[in-house]
């Protein structure tokens, strides 16, 4: 009944930009934290940068003063705009969100994950 959609991934080479958008869609009564993590090949997912309801965000030491996490609440969206690109931050970014539904019985809180979208950065 939620989805979340991905988009902006792609090949850039290393020093170049991309920017990441995430656009949540379905029976939404709201939605609280935001964020996105990042896994690459033979590692775990990580988390990337947070950007809570209200509130300060946080990021990842790895991207910290690289990257940055906004949101547009009008418009359901998540972006991640990812500055000064490494080869190391080559990975398979994913989209979360905790959203609370409209159901049947009431409202209830989840976690939802976007499919995933590639970036890859050629060194």
């Amino acid at each position: 009944q939620v989805q979340l959609v991905e988009s902006g991934g792609g090949l850039v080479q290393a020093g170049g930009s991309l920017r990441l958008s995430c656009a949540a869609s379905g029976r939404i009564f709201s939605i609280n934290a935001m964020g996105w993590y990042r896994q690459a090949p033979g590692k775990q997912r990580e988390l990337v940068a947070h950007i809570p309801s209200g509130g300060s965000t946080n990021y990842a030491d790895s991207v910290k003063g690289r990257f940055t996490i906004s949101r547009d609440n009008a418009k359901n969206t998540v972006y991640l705009q990812m500055n000064s690109l490494k080869p190391e931050d080559t990975a398979v970014y994913y989209c979360n969100a905790q959203i609370t539904t409209t159901q049947t019985m009431g409202l209830m809180t989840g976690a939802y994950w976007g499919q995933g979208t590639q970036v890859t950065v050629s060194s």
